[in-house]
């Protein structure tokens, strides 16, 4: 019998070790207990995924959570998975499709007279690496959704987010945008043949882009804005890579993966501690890697980049800035 213990022990570290390494590469949890009651958060792209992760943990901190997805029917059934886990019952569905200009003004116009404050604003929807699909008005879908769409709803959301002071807003983006390329003269891919992949990288250096411009706007009013890229998680999001169902990937790389990619849960712990972590009050304008502020790409640091893509994306979504820092919808240019 003993000369099995050697290997049974040899094993256990074995497997102890790699889920310890696994937690380590992963991240970990958020480090802060904070809670947030009394504050009302809203999070995009909540239904499944980092989103519905992101809503559980701020329902549990005891914030009214507002899930804003496009499909309704699983909308509703998050929100009921939260409250039911959560013992929280301030979890409410709205309907928000970012790929429609007039539904992010409809959300917004319901938001501002239906709501005393915004407290924190959780950007987290997105769109990786669709066909080339456009948007209702016709933006290419990865830049539409993933950045055109946020920018017109913070902005809609401004003047509350201000009223609500201190408040946050926290865009998810990706290590992606490291390879990302603003194209001034073609952002939504109607001269050049269509790259799925470049067009994906382009969309999430625009978030850190709109990150580091916003910041700029909003100093001394209270509301802070940073973004982050979560890691690599198995959410609905990769479905049209086809990685997660390929044979291949899943025998050659599934070790990889197992250690690389997130679950869900830990893939929202840095979201979750951008909009909670008291230390980080007054900190904006940043790039977060997990929980750990880094430089992004030099690209993402070009304010003059910066600035001419927030003007382009003010006359794309139809967003006129008047003076001070209020802002008003347009009839959108066809």
């Amino acid at each position: 019998m003993s000369r099995y213990v050697l290997p049974v022990s040899a094993l256990g570290t074995v497997v102890g070790g790699a889920v310890l390494l696994k937690d380590y590469v992963a991240g970990g949890a958020c480090p802060s207990k904070a809670t947030i009651h009394g504050k009302t958060v809203i999070v995009t792209g909540a239904n499944t995924g980092i989103g519905k992760q992101t809503a559980l943990e701020l329902a549990k901190r005891g914030g009214n959570i507002i899930l804003a997805c496009r499909d309704m029917e699983k909308c509703e059934a998050a929100a009921k998975d939260i409250r039911r886990e959560t013992l929280n019952h301030h979890v409410n569905a709205r309907h928000l499709d970012l790929a429609s200009l007039k539904s992010i003004r409809e959300f917004a116009a319901k938001i501002i007279a239906e709501e005393e404050r915004v407290d924190i604003l959780v950007n987290n929807a997105a769109v990786m690496r669709c066909p080339h699909w456009t948007t209702e008005d016709g933006f290419e879908m990865q830049f539409g959704v993933n950045h055109l769409g946020h920018f017109l709803l913070t902005n809609l959301l401004l003047d509350k987010l201000k009223a609500s002071a201190p408040s946050r807003v926290i865009n998810v983006t990706s290590l992606a945008h490291v390879a990302g390329h603003i194209d001034f003269d073609d952002l939504n891919w109607r001269e050049r043949k269509y790259n799925t992949k470049a067009a994906y990288c382009q969309s999430k250096l625009a978030v850190v882009l709109f990150t580091r411009e916003l910041s700029r706007r909003l100093q001394g009013s209270g509301v802070t804005v940073n973004a982050l890229h979560p890691g690599v998680a198995r959410t609905e999001l990769g479905r049209h890579t086809g990685m997660h169902n390929s044979t291949f990937s899943s025998l050659t790389l599934g070790p990889i993966f197992w250690l690389l990619v997130k679950s869900p849960q830990l893939a929202a712990q840095p979201s979750t501690y951008l909009a909670v972590a008291e230390e980080l009050e007054g900190v904006s304008g940043k790039y977060f890697d997990g929980l750990k502020e880094k430089a992004p790409a030099p690209e993402a640091e070009d304010d003059e980049v910066a600035r001419r893509l927030w003007a382009e994306s003010a006359r794309l979504v139809g967003l006129e800035v008047s003076h001070g820092s209020s802002v008003r919808a347009q009839s959108l240019p066809r």
